[in-house]
């Protein structure tokens, strides 16, 4: 159960992140802004309380691990990452522009803290089982998380993963979905519904929660319920807002890939005060 003090300390490593972000993506000039956004707080509570990490060692064995499977979102992980002490802040003015550490999609070839190399929808998940599974032989009680998209999860090879997962017992995986309910075409329902999206999970076999993505206290104790799971993988819906706490892309489908400028940034980071 996080304090208030810890409570207020994590909201505001959130909106650090949000902000960073925002002056990434703006400095660029174009960027996947709201799939970025709707995974800041999560970030913030894995990074800031829950995960084992250490940032002068990005390779430590007995880390925790992170798939952000949705690779797409890489620029609030690098703002998180950034904000740790894995590499310096001002490394955020070279996303995704030629020779940098910060590719668009995330590399863990290029980036201190990437624990797997991302991008191609729907193989994050099946890398994540891998990871559990080969800590597991090894006797590493360390975690790995995975971050997938609901869009995403259209792809099939989410459920060969599920299938895996499942059957294996992986109850050293934690697996988020980004229930953001937009997805690069439309609205998800649109494209192709997800239906009872939970209810898909557990008759998977798999450990199944639903909390608010933006409710860090629910989630806090979602991923405690997880860890406490002794023949289980884990999934936890987090219902979000895509472009979380940005007004002028908050909620609204364009924002997938999206065209602003850091005029547009900074007035964005001023209202996140």
């Amino acid at each position: 159960m996080l304090t208030s003090q810890e409570l207020q300390q994590l909201s505001d490593f959130a909106k650090e992140i949000r902000k960073k972000t925002l002056y990434a993506i703006g400095n660029l000039g174009v960027g996947h802004i709201g799939g970025s956004l709707s995974i800041a707080d999560l970030l913030a509570l894995l990074y800031g309380k829950v995960m084992r990490i250490d940032p002068d060692n990005p390779q430590w064995e007995q880390r925790d691990l992170l798939v952000l499977s949705k690779g797409h979102a890489g620029p609030a992980l690098y703002a998180t990452l950034a904000l740790k002490g894995y590499f310096p802040l001002s490394e955020l003015d070279t996303l995704n522009v030629g020779g940098t550490n910060l590719p668009s999609h995330c590399d863990r070839t290029k980036t201190p803290g990437i624990d797997m190399t991302t991008g191609s929808l729907g193989q994050g998940l099946s890398a994540a089982c891998g990871l559990a599974y080969g800590r597991r032989l090894d006797t590493n009680l360390c975690n790995v998380y995975a971050i997938i998209g609901d869009g995403e999860s259209q792809e099939g090879q989410n459920w060969e993963a599920a299938f895996f997962g499942a059957h294996y017992k992986l109850s050293n995986l934690i697996a988020f979905t980004d229930y953001n309910k937009m997805q690069i075409d439309g609205l998800t329902d649109d494209i192709m519904s997800l239906g009872d999206i939970a209810l898909k999970w557990k008759s998977f076999g798999w450990y199944t929660q639903r909390v608010d993505g933006h409710d860090l206290a629910a989630m806090e104790q979602a991923i405690e319920n997880a860890k406490s799971q002794s023949s289980q993988p884990s999934m936890i819906i987090l219902d979000t807002i895509k472009g979380k706490g940005a007004s002028f892309c908050e909620n609204k489908v364009t924002n997938h890939n999206m065209n602003f400028d850091l005029q547009t940034a900074n007035a964005a980071i001023a209202e996140l005060g």
